[in-house]
């Protein structure tokens, strides 16, 4: 009796083994089937998006945004959620994916009158990626490009004042960067390359804040060059410099920089003078 008794239950075993195993693959997909979207309507999608953008989830806004679009791209709440797919993408800090969204907002919606508002948006996604000035600046290019063409574009939009200032932060951001460069040649002593880089930075952005710091490092470096460089270009170079100076002195009379622009003249009317040149 026992003998078949143990029979019976080690038989047992295996099915009841397998039978848990079965509830709970069905508990497991049970849970994942309720976290599944669920929408009947390109509204019902649309507005569920709304809700969780407004509470915050934007994540899951998206979810169900890009769902509006199960129905096709030509109904009534295509462009609406077009655009909130942009926005709720760029709250959540996916601003490529956001840039991507509104440029097909701009492309597929043309008549919408909120097509100003997205490419202004579109130009803050780059701003918004925009890094500090010792990084690569593509994005800060790209977000000036994208200001300049939304106020050539909407001359009158309101947006307009706040988009040049964008570009003028955006453009100063770019010329401490390209003053960076030129310091770095600087510290290693490579004055040729110091000063073509200073100079290029006044060119580029002679209406920023770092107009000066360019026309004064260019003027230095030229100096050094003419200090430490093969006698035969000595006198260019110090011309070179003194132009430099000339510009700084004629352009921004009130920089604080002009006393040590005037000590560096100093310097080098001195060199002048040991080398028998004048200026």
């Amino acid at each position: 009796m026992e003998l078949s008794k143990f029979l019976r239950m080690k038989s047992f075993l295996p099915f009841r083994s397998s039978l848990l195993l079965l509830l709970l693959a069905v508990g497991l997909s049970a849970c994942a089937g309720s976290g599944r979207l669920r929408y009947e309507t390109p509204k019902e999608a649309y507005d569920k998006g709304l809700a969780e953008y407004q509470a915050g989830d934007f994540a899951k806004a998206t979810e169900y945004l890009q769902g509006v679009f199960d129905f096709g791209r030509t109904h009534q709440w295509a462009a609406d959620a077009q655009l909130l797919l942009a926005r709720a993408y760029r709250a959540n800090e996916e601003f490529l994916l956001a840039a991507n969204e509104y440029t097909r907002f701009t492309q597929i919606y043309r008549s919408d009158p909120r097509v100003p508002d997205a490419e202004y948006e579109l130009a803050m996604t780059y701003y918004d990626r925009s890094p500090m000035y010792r990084l690569d600046q593509t994005d800060t290019e790209r977000a000036i490009v994208q200001f300049q063409l939304f106020i050539e574009r909407y001359r009158t939009n309101p947006l307009i004042d706040d988009a040049q200032m964008r570009i003028t932060e955006l453009r100063s951001k770019l010329a401490r960067k390209q003053i960076h460069t030129a310091e770095l040649y600087e510290r290693r002593e490579y004055y040729n390359a110091a000063a073509v880089s200073y100079e290029a930075a006044f060119d580029r952005f002679y209406d920023t804040e770092y107009a000066d710091d360019a026309l004064m490092g260019a003027m230095k470096a030229y100096f050094e060059l003419a200090r430490l460089g093969v006698r035969e270009l000595q006198s260019e170079r110090l011309d070179l410099a003194e132009s430099n100076y000339d510009r700084l002195i004629q352009i921004f009379p009130d920089s604080p920089l002009i006393k040590e622009a005037e000590a560096v003249y100093t310097e080098m009317q001195a060199l002048r003078a040991s080398l028998g040149v004048s200026s």
